[in-house]
């Protein structure tokens, strides 16, 4: 018997906890759950887990600290949760390595749907069925390893950069919208893209670029979209 997903919940208010967890197990997902950014951490450490949701605010360590600790050792996805729906705290969120946003009160089906997204893309990726490495000049992207270098110097990147990348490298010189970019890599309709693919774009370009500011790969076509020369 196929062993279930384990969903990791970090919210310290316990009736949005209790919420989500019924929600992840009527769909019949194993879920743990945590009320800080600590207990996080400590339970991603001694548990297997396969995607976790951080709230934002939480006492002893808030979400955007526990997410960079996760990434300095996993590219599990995580979703963030947020009271506000400010565009800073979202930029933010994804800025630390978070594959997904979401914004309270949120209604729980979405984030389950969210979930199952974020689940699907990470199973794929892990299948490495794509092949074909891309080179351009000292880029190189290499699906099957999920390896990507610049000047021969690994680029560590999160599953979501690295599909995104992928992407725009097997299809050089095609100029992707941001809305048909988010629809190839979330695999969801793009009502939900806003400005998510433009800061994965940014980072993107924080760690492959020498001059972000001045991209070599990455391309912007204004009022387009991005692509690969």
């Amino acid at each position: 018997m196929e062993q279930a997903n384990s969903v990791l919940v970090a919210d310290d208010d316990p009736d949005i906890r209790d919420i989500i967890q019924i929600y992840l197990r009527n769909e019949g997902y194993r879920v743990l759950e945590a009320e800080d950014g600590v207990q996080a951490l400590k339970l991603a450490e001694r548990e297997k887990v396969d995607i976790i949701i951080l709230d934002i605010m939480m006492p002893q360590m808030d979400g955007i600290r526990a997410c960079v600790k996760i990434r300095e050792k996993s590219d599990v996805p995580i979703i963030m949760l947020s009271a506000k729906g400010e565009d800073l705290d979202k930029i933010t969120g994804l800025s630390t390595g978070a594959d997904d946003y979401v914004v309270k009160p949120f209604n729980p089906l979405e984030l389950v749907a969210r979930v199952k997204a974020c689940l699907r893309r990470q199973h794929m990726i892990g299948k490495k069925t794509e092949r074909g490495r891309v080179e351009v000049g000292d880029l190189v992207v290499d699906p099957a390893r999920h390896l990507v270098t610049v000047r021969s110097k690994k680029v560590n990147l999160t599953p979501i950069e690295f599909a995104i990348l992928a992407l725009l490298a097997k299809n050089r010189g095609q100029v992707f919208s941001v809305d048909a970019i988010y629809e190839q890599v979330w695999k969801e309709g793009a009502f939900h893209s806003d400005n998510t693919v433009m800061v994965h774009i940014r980072n993107l370009r924080e760690k492959i670029e020498d001059i972000p500011r001045e991209p070599r790969y990455i391309k912007t076509v204004w009022g387009v979209g991005y692509k690969i020369e």
